[in-house]
């Protein structure tokens, strides 16, 4: 018989061993996650308190604020906490909740900017019957499918991760949990549950890609037959860091799950990690916010003290699409 001990915590990997450079990643990702805090927060605030935004768009904005508010809590405080105090201990419990956390808002993510995609198309190619495409109904039955596609996944992925053995090692190669190096510290044999959970997060994965390529095929076609010169510029200037933050968080989530297991932990594997979990909530605010029109004028008019009893849900959001 051997002598086995079960894992109760685990040991997170942080990005240096060195005390300086600890000090140095935890300064930057306060300030990193302070401006993914505010910006989130304010797009929350606006478009809440100015009916005026209360539109489809803004309905999926500010949702999407709310998930990558609360994707980027997650993972970056924790990793704070541990840079600072050098331990980088994180119970059982903590660690199942964090991978059920990452999971879920990373789904819903996705799906999100699906919705917003499909919002843009109907904006540009069916401006005439945008009203009747994007009603409340149908905004409101997109929200309940890409929340509850979220939370599916996330209890996937937890429950059939943590249902495997753990003992021995504990030390997790990444700066949060996840999925890829939980399976290498794993002492089960069968990965089958786990291949069912990424066969479907593979298959979310697929269907949101070919729905975003799909819309933003059309939409670039409608842009190019657009007479404006100035309209076309306008457009593809809003619409392609749209599609640049949301080809690289597919990509790097896909590179993260499916590349072959390797021996050792390298810097490539953290960069990928930052890119989907900390760069999209940090540069969405900023991609939605400064380049529109809308969200300034209504953050003046709150500043001013003015709030707006006008709901324009059925007005077509012509600032940011043309």
């Amino acid at each position: 018989m051997t002598n086995i001990s079960t894992v109760t915590e685990f040991l997170l990997l942080g990005f240096s061993d060195i005390r300086e450079l600890q000090l140095l990643h935890a300064t930057l990702f306060v300030l990193i996650y302070l401006v993914a805090l505010q910006g989130n927060l304010l797009i929350i605030a606006v478009t809440t308190l100015d009916q005026r935004l209360h539109t489809p768009m803004y309905f999926f904005l500010k949702n999407l604020s709310f998930i990558d508010l609360c994707y980027i809590s997650t993972t970056v405080p924790k990793s704070i906490v541990n840079s600072l105090t050098g331990d980088s201990s994180i119970s059982f419990l903590g660690c199942v909740s964090q991978l059920f956390l990452v999971v879920f808002f990373a789904a819903s993510e996705l799906c999100v900017l699906t919705a917003m995609s499909y919002d843009r198309y109907a904006a540009i190619c069916s401006p005439l019957r945008y009203v009747l495409i994007m009603n409340k109904t149908a905004c409101m039955h997109m929200a309940a499918a890409f929340w509850l596609s979220g939370g599916l996944l996330g209890v996937l992925f937890s429950a059939f991760t943590f249902s495997l053995t753990f003992c021995g090692s504990n030390a997790v190669e990444q700066f949060f949990c996840d999925v890829p190096p939980l399976l290498k510290i794993s002492r089960s044999e069968a990965h089958i549950a786990i291949d069912v959970s990424v066969a479907a997060a593979f298959v979310l994965d697929a269907v949101c890609f070919t729905c975003v390529t799909l819309s933003y095929v059309f939409i670039f076609s409608a842009v190019l037959r657009m007479p404006s010169a100035e309209g076309r510029t306008k457009a593809f200037s809003t619409c392609l860091p749209h599609l640049t933050v949301f080809i690289i968080f597919i990509s790097t989530v896909a590179f993260a799950y499916l590349k072959p297991p390797s021996d050792s932990p390298s810097a490539l594997d953290l960069l990928v990690s930052v890119l989907y979990s900390v760069v999209p909530p940090t540069l969405n605010p900023l991609i939605y916010s400064l380049r529109n029109r809308d969200l300034k004028a209504a953050l003046g008019r709150i500043l001013k003290g003015t709030f707006p009893q006008h709901p324009c849900w059925d007005k077509i959001p012509v600032s940011l699409y043309r």
